[in-house]
């Protein structure tokens, strides 16, 4: 690898100074956004192999090209691993991303104009889950829920009245920022009432779901779950349509040829490595801490003032209301919290006031911290470091103390690769 970087640094420069200067923000500062990681020196090894070479159309034994007895074995062991990791019947290894994974579920399952029952964009679901500004929510008739703006709970009483209304062929559960568990128990039985089917899109916390940590959509008879394979499962940017047996078919259909030409084996490869890592009891250990270190985040942000959406975490996130905390909105808290090398999102809150780009919110989480070896007491630090910036927006000398302070911290924890 030190032969390829010194390559790159006398045959393009600029890319190689970008290239250095990202792995010293990296190594300096927190990164706190919730859908980040550090991933496996290993994955980082196959994203840089000769599997980036090959085109592989179709699937293991049903190739379009010739010269498939590697890829069809790394895909092979992808899948098997995905199976056993998550305790289901079939597995897709090949969509390039989230976004393309939840369309080919929904290509591949129903028809254009069918209706979709999916959590709001600003309460905390994803694009893909409906939101008007998506080409999935011009195609298929998506009909929105929302929590409780107290403690971000689901009133299902009122989502079974608005399924019995609307009949949708699809009940979908999941998040890209809401800080609580899912009632698996409650979704399920209302789509069975009204015979739709069942999904999760369990993207962020796919990895707590891998490593035993939070519950398993298909242990309450969910027919649909789909992850992203980074985020909380630190493997490469991919992701992963996990189904019962009688879905397979129209699953694999969608995905190819319905909606990608030939997969990225070299991601694939990085995948089966970070599924196998996940089954072992280190990945189980590392989950717990994840955990832990929202909780103990969480409450000392709670304790000094801050104000949580859902008051609290059940996962690895949490949603700061910055505007009520502090009296900053999110665009402005994202980058004072930059500038003394702490990493956030801005992000809206339910049925936010203010515009997309400029929110009332951040979104923060401990994945990444944690994938590092910070835990519980260095949790306490960092809340004690994000409080007083955002509460001094303003103060140069201070921000200008706090990222030495910040700086000097992250250099006992290792970026993993670097």
């Amino acid at each position: 690898m030190n032969s390829y970087r010194d390559l790159l640094q006398k045959s393009d420069s600029d890319i190689f100074a970008a290239l250095e200067g990202e792995e010293r923000r990296q190594q300096a500062g927190i990164e706190l956004i919730p859908s980040e990681n550090y991933t496996y020196p290993e994955v980082l090894c196959t994203l840089g192999s000769v599997f980036t070479n090959k085109y592989s159309e179709g699937y293991p034994g049903r190739r379009y090209y010739g010269g498939q007895k590697f890829t069809d074995t790394i895909e092979e062991i992808a899948r098997e691993r995905a199976k056993d990791v998550f305790r289901c019947e079939h597995a897709n290894v090949q969509p390039l991303s989230g976004s393309p994974m939840n369309q080919a579920v929904y290509l591949g399952l129903l028809e254009p104009g069918d209706t979709i029952l999916a959590m709001d964009l600003s309460h905390g679901g994803h694009l893909t889950h409906g939101a008007p500004v998506s080409f999935m929510g011009k195609l298929f008739n998506f009909i929105r829920y929302k929590t409780n703006p107290v403690d971000g709970s689901i009133d299902f009483d009122d989502l079974r009245k608005t399924a019995l209304e609307h009949k949708p062929k699809m009940i979908l559960c999941g998040y890209t920022s809401y800080p609580r568990d899912l009632d698996y128990t409650a979704f399920k039985k209302i789509a069975d009432e009204v015979g739709a089917i069942t999904m999760t899109d369990a993207s962020h916390y796919g990895g707590l779901v891998a490593g035993n940590v939070m519950r398993n959509p298909f242990d309450y008879g969910f027919d649909i779950v789909t992850t992203t394979s980074h985020k909380s499962l630190r493997g490469p940017r991919g992701g992963i349509i996990l189904c019962k047996k009688e879905y397979a078919a129209r699953i694999d259909k969608a995905v190819f040829p319905g909606l990608q030409g030939g997969p990225h084996m070299n991601t694939i490869a990085g995948i089966a490595i970070t599924l196998k890592k996940a089954a072992e009891q280190d990945f189980h250990k590392y989950g717990l801490q994840v955990l832990s270190n929202a909780k103990t985040l969480a409450t000392e942000l709670t304790k000094a003032g801050a104000h949580l959406v859902t008051g609290g975490t059940d996962n690895h996130m949490m949603v700061v209301d910055t505007e009520k905390s502090y009296g900053i909105d999110g665009k402005l808290a994202e980058e004072v919290l930059d500038s003394v090398s702490i990493t956030t999102n801005k992000q809206i809150i339910p049925d936010d006031p203010n515009p997309p780009l400029k929110p009332s919110g951040i979104r923060i989480g401990t994945p990444a911290a944690t994938t590092r070896g910070m835990q519980d007491a260095d949790m306490v630090k960092l809340a004690g470091w994000m409080i007083e910036t955002l509460k001094n927006p303003e103060d140069l000398n201070l921000a200008k103390q706090t990222k030495s302070e910040i700086e000097s911290f992250c250099s006992s924890f290792p970026v993993p690769g670097l």
